[in-house]
């Protein structure tokens, strides 16, 4: 390394989540300083600093000097070999100087409110001490004393502060202590700081300083996506935040952001991100989203890829998010009103007609569309939107570009299986006489397809139960005891095998057994004759799908559906 390399020399303060095409982190760190010592404010006021002069370049010194400047380097080096340890000691000192510049700061901004010059070198100091903060990220255990010292609370003061420049170093300082893995070295440290953080309403100020950030500024653009990093840190840490988050402003934020006219960025893929994340298994955000007409927000985005392929991973990965959290959406019922008002079958079903990457997601969408009573509506709409044309020559064959677009087979399956023993659950009068015509078209082919997928999930799920009976034995050998818990990660292992597509397989079979049409019911025992098929096998499924209906539904609900498919299996 020679002299001109380390007068340059900026040691790593420790990245952030990664983005493409980013510069290095010390010239992030430069650009903000030299961005600052302009004073840049939001009221447009800018100072200039005049004067001071310029380092001679490393280049025109001459050999003499070169070594002279390294020897000195040197001897500084060996006199202090080690930077300050640190320590409570030396973490009080740096608190109680970065909570005395940031008053001197303030202080001089209320006096010379016109006159930057005065308070810019406050300004640079207050910033200088923030940056050296970041130290105390290496140390989880000390965050308590960022609480007891009052200086969480200036911190957060310090979001909504003139100069968006200072705003940003504190989201970079935020955004380095809550990093998931600082948080779980500490857990102790971790839940004080984000009771902290939490308590003095840490969303709502984040929100409202990335509601004035340009992000065609590349500072003010890296300080929304570090805010985000920050979000998702504490979300992770403590999942049961996000309903808090998403009321403060949180979920208006990133519908607003994901819809704006703006070319696809790193952000734009991070709000999709912190979307899917807010909404999983949260009625509460499912429900405010609903009422930000937020699923018409979901529906305008993904129909861009109605026609065209994403162009590049990242953009597959927003589409996927997208995708992800529609779903979870129509998990609440009031929501697939909003989705059947907003068109959302229409698009979905053209989707899968054009045969593009978003085929397999907007399956999924239906799926969580359909199922259970509550997608009566959407049911009826599906058939008279001619959606049987597209849904049983999806059934029939598993398509190739399906497979290669990172579906499973069995996922598809799955996923058009469910839909159809939906619309048997669902559908009434002429909608239902149009379905079940479906399975007696050209000599019942689609009953022998049914029948075919019966026998391949029947047999995959037998070699689970198999496999799981052995492991019991051996557990009971050992002395083990079979826990609830142990029996359900038996269940999710049956599950995964394929035992939910069977279940459905199942449905259908008993339901077009009982149509009414003959011809069904006859094809169907003929071949669960033919291939040494069991009607006891069928009934025992039945009974156990029965038994696991309806987590989160009423009693009356379960009891009534319970019921109606023992009273199928019987004339079955």
């Amino acid at each position: 390394m020679d002299v001109g390399e380390l007068l340059n020399y900026q040691p790593d303060r420790g990245a952030t989540r990664s983005r493409e095409n980013d510069a290095g982190e010390e010239d992030l760190r430069s650009a903000k300083h030299q961005k600052l010592s302009n004073v840049k404010h939001r009221d447009g006021t800018a100072a200039g600093v005049e004067g001071g002069a310029e380092m001679k370049d490393s280049d025109d010194l001459t050999a003499v000097d070169r070594k002279k400047i390294l020897e000195k380097l040197m001897d500084q080096d060996e006199d202090d070999p080690e930077a300050e340890p640190v320590d409570e000691s030396s973490v009080k000192k740096m608190i109680l100087t970065f909570e005395k510049r940031s008053y001197k700061n303030q202080e001089l901004r209320i006096k010379f409110p016109d006159n930057p010059e005065k308070f810019m070198e406050s300004e640079l100091d207050l910033n200088d001490i923030i940056q050296e903060m970041h130290v105390i990220a290496t140390m989880p255990d000390l965050y308590h004393l960022l609480v007891e010292l009052n200086s969480v609370h200036s911190l957060m003061s310090l979001l909504s502060h003139e100069n968006t420049d200072v705003a940003i170093a504190v989201v970079d300082l935020l955004q380095e202590l809550t990093d998931i893995d600082t948080l779980n070295e500490s857990e102790e440290g971790a839940e004080i700081l984000i009771d902290a953080l939490l308590e003095g309403q840490v969303v709502a100020l984040l929100v409202q300083n990335m509601e004035r950030l340009d992000e065609q500024v590349k500072e003010e653009s890296d300080g929304v996506f570090n805010t985000l990093a920050i979000i998702e840190n504490m979300a992770e840490f403590r999942p049961g935040l996000c309903t808090e988050a998403a009321q403060q402003g949180l979920m208006q934020w990133l519908l607003k952001r994901i819809k704006a006219k703006m070319p696809f960025d790193a952000n734009k893929l991070y709000c999709s991100e912190i979307l899917a994340i807010l909404l999983q298994n949260n009625d509460s955000t499912r429900e405010l989203l609903g009422e930000l007409d937020g699923i018409d927000v979901l529906l305008q985005q993904l129909s861009v890829f109605k026609r065209h392929n994403p162009s590049t991973a990242e953009e597959q990965e927003m589409m996927e998010n997208l995708f992800d959290a529609l779903c979870s959406c129509l998990m609440l019922p009031a929501n697939r009103d909003r989705f059947l008002k907003g068109e959302g079958l229409q698009l979905m079903n053209l989707m899968l007609r054009e045969k593009k990457m978003s085929r397999t997601s907007s399956l999924k969408v239906l799926d969580h569309g359909m199922i259970g009573q509550e997608g009566g509506d959407n049911c009826h709409k599906f058939v008279d939107i001619l959606g049987l044309r597209t849904i049983f020559p999806l059934f029939m064959k598993t398509p190739k570009k399906m497979r290669s677009s990172g579906a499973s087979e069995k996922e598809h399956e799955e996923h058009v299986c469910s839909i159809i023993a939906s619309m048997l659950r669902n559908l009434k009068s002429q909608q239902r006489s149009r379905l079940l015509n479906k399975f007696t078209e050209n000599d019942c082919e689609k009953v022998d397809r049914l029948m075919e997928l019966h026998f391949k999930y029947l047999e995959a799920v037998q070699q689970a139960d198999k496999r799981i009976e052995g492991e019991k034995h051996e557990m009971v050998r050992r002395g083990e005891i079979l826990d609830d818990h142990m029996e359900d990660e038996f269940y999710l292992r049956r599950l995964d095998a394929g035992l939910f597509v069977l279940q459905s397989i199942c449905y259908i079979m008993v339901e077009i057994s009982n149509s009414g049409l003959s011809q069904l019911q006859q094809r169907v025992q003929q071949i669960l004759n033919l291939r040494g098929g069991s009607v006891k096998v069928v009934r025992h499924i039945m009974r156990e799908y029965a038994e696991s209906i309806g987590d989160g539904k009423s009693e009356e609900f379960k009891e009534a559906e319970r019921k109606r498919i023992m009273d199928l299996l019987e004339n079955f």
